[in-house]
């Protein structure tokens, strides 16, 4: 009588997963980049409402970016962010080239049950070379894996927000 009554207090199991740092994702996306630079882009609330409206997503005030460098020169950007799954938050970072184009998105942590397919590099590569003037939208440009509807929907909205931010702060080559 006891065993059925301890199932429901039970805790879930966790499918939590770590893959990468942001620090580990910003080499991948900048392999040849000899510093990373913190900066902290700020929007103000005329920005925010514009973004707001324009994605239908909420966008915070303040975004933390790693600039890469090379020498005097820009490469782009790498920003970490997270977007919630069906129940978890995914963490994922999107490199930015100083010419506005997605050079890479990686998951950093993964912590839903189902929908770890985001992670497949072929699901991924469907960002690079794209701008903030992509529809960067599931079903457009952007494919949907079955199983992960919800983290790819999410995912590519995160994505979007990311180069609309930049964008809207003058881009990615306008970190100096």
């Amino acid at each position: 009588m006891l065993a059925p009554a301890a199932a429901l207090v039970a805790p879930a199991p966790s499918f939590a997963v770590d893959y990468l740092t942001a620090e580990q994702a910003q080499a991948a996306m900048f392999p040849e980049a000899d510093r990373f630079e913190a900066r902290e882009l700020a929007l103000d609330a005329g920005q925010r409402a514009a973004l707001q409206a324009r994605l239908g997503v909420p966008v915070k005030e303040r975004w933390p970016v790693r600039v890469a460098r090379r020498g005097d020169r820009t490469l782009g950007v790498a920003v970490v962010d997270e977007v919630l799954g069906k129940f978890e938050r995914i963490t994922f970072a999107v490199g930015v080239g100083a010419d506005g184009a997605i050079r890479q998105i990686e998951i950093l942590s993964y912590r839903e049950s189902h929908g770890h397919e985001v992670r497949l590099p072929a699901w991924r590569k469907q960002f690079v070379g794209k701008t903030a003037a992509a529809p960067l939208r599931v079903g457009e440009d952007i494919a949907n894996v079955s199983g992960a509807t919800l983290s790819c929907h999410h995912v590519t909205d995160g994505v979007r927000r990311i180069v609309a931010v930049l964008e809207q702060a003058g881009g990615a080559g306008g970190l100096r």
